[in-house]
């Protein structure tokens, strides 16, 4: 093997360097670029997301101050609500409700039926009918208790007839009263077997 000359070295060191500097450009280099792009692209929408966050976390204390203003008006709902977690158990109290102020009141309850619950939304509606004789300021008495409780309460129905013609104070009054509770799931019918039970 021939010994290479001086200018054939100088050309062999010369491509030599060129192939180092080439290799360096695409394998180094070019891929810094290409990093470096990409990482300028992705800035804007990670500026538009840090922005998004920093609005979140400033509007936190209004959504911390909303959801207790919220959870207060559920409580108060709650309160005025018939206690009960179930129609039958809420009729009841509120058949036990009514029975306590028609006694306060002055007037006989005659007779009492639970009627079935209706939904009224995101309520369950409890109506009661009740029928009382007394004399009209009882009536009115009791109407007024009925208005006046804490529970939230409403008068769907009122008929009023006299007892005898030879005593027409004396009245015979039909009251259709309806309360309202959250339901915490299906609304079971009366008559109706809770689901999983053994049937007969």
């Amino acid at each position: 093997m021939t010994a290479l000359s001086k200018r054939e070295r100088t050309l062999v060191g010369m491509a030599a360097g060129i192939a180092i500097v080439v290799a360096g450009y695409v394998y180094l280099v070019e891929p810094t670029v290409a990093r470096t792009r990409e990482q300028a692209a992705l800035i804007p929408a990670r500026e538009e997301v840090l922005t998004k966050r920093r609005a979140l976390i400033g509007r936190r204390a209004a959504y911390a101050a909303k959801l207790e203003e919220i959870s207060r008006a559920v409580e108060h709902a709650s309160s005025r609500s018939l206690p009960g977690a179930t129609p039958p158990l809420a009729a009841s109290e509120l058949q036990k409700l009514v029975k306590e102020l028609a006694g306060q009141s002055g007037v006989e309850v005659r007779s009492e039926r639970i009627l079935q619950p209706v939904e009224r939304g995101s309520l369950l509606e409890i109506p009661v009918e009740i029928t009382v004789a007394g004399g009209i300021r009882e009536l009115l008495t009791l109407l007024y208790r009925l208005e006046g409780t804490t529970k939230v309460l409403t008068l769907q129905d009122l008929k009023v007839r006299v007892i005898s013609v030879g005593q027409p104070k004396e009245l015979l009054t039909t009251l259709t009263v309806s309360g309202y509770i959250l339901p915490s799931g299906p609304t079971q019918k009366q008559g109706e077997k809770p689901e999983g039970s053994p049937r007969g």
